[in-house]
C-alpha cells in the first residue's frame, strides 16, 4: 500500500477541517499510520510462521491458526484505516463540485459575479456533508472496535492456546509468537481508535452548537430590526396580527357650561361695578 499517496489525498481535507478535525488527522497519521508502517507491520510480519504447535501432523498448525486468528490484526487495521478515511473524501469532492459550479458561473456571467463567497466554507450542503462524514467515521471506528473485541475476546492475546480442530489427532498446545509485543500494539491501536471516536464526537457537538448559536443570533437581529408596535396592538381581540391598529388623535372637547359662564378677564382699570344704581336726573335748576 502506497501510504505517501494516501497522505497526499488526505492533506487536502485539512484545509476544510475544524480544529478538532485537524487534531483527528494528526492522530491518524502520527499514532496510527506511522505506527502501523514503522512497527506494527514488522511485529505481525509473519505471525503464521511463529505460530508453533507441539505436533507434526500436516495441516494441524494451519487449521489451528485459522481457528484462533480468522483475520490478522495488521490486515484488519489496514482495512480500518482505509474505511475510516474515505468519508473525508466526501468533503473534498463536495468542494471540488462547488469549484466547478463557480467556474461555470463566472464563465457565463463574468468574473465579478460569484456564486459562492468561499467554496470551502461550511455552509449549506457542505455543512451537512461534513457532519454526515463525521457520523460515518464514528460508526466505522466503533464497528471495527467491536469486530476486534468479538474476534479476539476483549483484545487479549494468550501465550498458549489449546486446539482440538481436525486434522489434529488430539488436543494440542500451540504457542503464539511475540505475544507481549502484539498485546502492547493491540492496546495502543485500540486506544488511538478510541481517541479518534472522542474527537469525532467533540467535533459533532462543536458544529451543531455553533450552528445553533448562529441561528439564534440571526433570529435576535431580525427581531431587533422590526419596527416597535403600539400598545394597543395586542389588546384588540379582533386584530389578526397582520396590521397594527391606528388610534385617531383626540379632538378638542366642546366648552363646558362652567367654562362658558366664567367671567372674562379684563384689565383692572376697566372693571365694572357689580351693582348698577339707577339715578334720577337733577331737575333743580
Amino acid at each position: 500500500m502506497d501510504w505517501k499517496t494516501f497522505q497526499a489525498l488526505l492533506s487536502g481535507v485539512n484545509k476544510y477541517s475544524t480544529a478538532f478535525g485537524r487534531i483527528w488527522l494528526s492522530v491518524v497519521f502520527v499514532f496510527r499510520v506511522m505506527v502501523y508502517v514503522v512497527a506494527a507491520e514488522r511485529v505481525w510480519g509473519d505471525e503464521q510462521k511463529d505460530f508453533d504447535c507441539n505436533t507434526k501432523q500436516p495441516g494441524c498448525a494451519n487449521v489451528c491458526y485459522d481457528h484462533f486468528f480468522p483475520i490478522s490484526h495488521i490486515r484488519l487495521w489496514a482495512l480500518q484505516l482505509i474505511f475510516v478515511t474515505c468519508p473525508s473524501f466526501m468533503v473534498v469532492m463536495h468542494v471540488a463540485y462547488r469549484d466547478d459550479r463557480e467556474r461555470k458561473h463566472k464563465a457565463k456571467h463574468g468574473d465579478q459575479k460569484k456564486l459562492y463567497n468561499n467554496t470551502g466554507k461550511k455552509h449549506g450542503g457542505l455543512w451537512w456533508t461534513y457532519l454526515i462524514s463525521l457520523f460515518v467515521k464514528t460508526g466505522i471506528e466503533a464497528a471495527f472496535l467491536y469486530i476486534l473485541h468479538y474476534v479476539y475476546d476483549s483484545f487479549y492475546l494468550p501465550r498458549l492456546v489449546k486446539c482440538e480442530v481436525s486434522p489434529c489427532p488430539n488436543q494440542v498446545d500451540c504457542y503464539i509468537g511475540h505475544p507481549t509485543e502484539k498485546k502492547v500494539f493491540t492496546y495502543f491501536m485500540v486506544g488511538a481508535s478510541a481517541l479518534c471516536i472522542v474527537l469525532n464526537i467533540c467535533e459533532i457537538i462543536y458544529l451543531i452548537s455553533k450552528r445553533v448559536v448562529r441561528v439564534a443570533n440571526k433570529i435576535k437581529r431580525r427581531h431587533r430590526n422590526l419596527p416597535p408596535l403600539q400598545d394597543n396592538y395586542n389588546d384588540d381581540p379582533f386584530n389578526n396580527g397582520t396590521m397594527p391598529l391606528t388610534v385617531p388623535e383626540p379632538k378638542e372637547k366642546p366648552p363646558s357650561f362652567r367654562s362658558a359662564n366664567k367671567p372674562l378677564l379684563m384689565p383692572p382699570g376697566l372693571k365694572l361695578d357689580k351693582k348698577i344704581r339707577a339715578s334720577a336726573p337733577n331737575l333743580t335748576s
